[in-house]
């Protein structure tokens, strides 16, 4: 299942049977789906959904690629909360009876009143036939920037803790069985309040600093990175929290380790 963005090499195309070609899975199939920048936990919620559903479905592939920084215009101010962006990829093997790191819940929220806040105008259906002037509109636009902003400002905090608490509930969970925040790149100031609001120290996340936001790829980055740093450990409860330009915000909840390693 192809998670990645939807700026892709080309318009109209599958990303997904593109990569499952050139893998050699000829006997699987595959398609596209999106939630922006919280496409990989809709397509977590997804491939689980489809492994307990079917009994045919035993091993399901994420993958994702990132670089909606091409679609950004450096110049324009009012999305400098897109200057940070970076490109990359990442992929996510979920497995029916793997019986270790097991993904125990999702949550999403979404509020389409953002649908069009913030867009690329030119070069869909609305706007077609394009024109030549219109190649270099080919970026990321906020429509009403001052309402579209202060809407953010209002919501997107909230929307976080809202979608993460509901995720630990439907895990049987609270907010002090959380271990380690894989959360999205965002502003530092943002992320510090996000400790604070779910009691963690920044011993217990990772901060993408050094390598900007890749879109929805960023937790998986986080997961490896903790990994790496001896911040997780079998037994942890790991909360994956995101949000994609729309709006939806998206959590999911993994405990990491074996089975048999957690139970003693």
């Amino acid at each position: 299942i192809w998670t990645g963005s939807q700026h892709k090499d080309y318009p109209c195309w599958l990303a997904g049977v593109n990569i499952s070609h050139a893998l050699g899975t000829e006997t699987a199939w595959s398609f596209d789906m999106s939630a922006l920048c919280g496409s990989m936990m809709a397509g977590m919620e997804v491939a689980k959904s489809l492994i307990l559903s079917q009994e045919r479905y035993k091993t399901i592939l994420l993958v994702s690629g990132y670089r909606d920084a091409d679609i950004v215009d450096f110049k324009d101010p009012e999305t400098s909360f897109l200057f940070d962006l970076g490109a990359g990829g990442a992929a996510l093997i979920l497995q029916k009876n793997c019986n270790k790191n097991l993904v125990l819940s999702t949550a999403f929220k979404v509020d389409g009143s953002f649908s069009e806040g913030c867009v690329v105008p030119y070069g869909g259906a609305k706007n077609w036939p394009m024109q030549e002037q219109d190649v270099k509109k080919m970026h990321m636009t906020l429509q009403e920037a001052t309402i579209f902003k202060e809407k953010l400002r209002q919501n997107t905090m909230p929307n976080f803790y809202a979608v993460i608490r509901e995720a630990l509930t439907n895990a049987g969970l609270t907010q002090q069985d959380i271990n380690y925040l894989a959360i999205l790149h965002f502003k530092r100031s943002a992320h510090m309040a996000a400790l604070e609001e779910l009691g963690l120290n920044e011993n217990q996340t990772t901060y993408l600093d050094e390598y900007g936001h890749i879109g929805q790829n960023d937790q998986v980055l986080s997961i490896e990175i903790g990994l790496k740093g001896n911040k997780i450990k079998t037994g942890d409860n790991i909360v994956m929290t995101a949000a994609g330009l729309g709006f939806v915000w998206s959590a999911a909840i993994v405990k990491w380790g074996k089975i048999e390693e957690i139970k003693k």
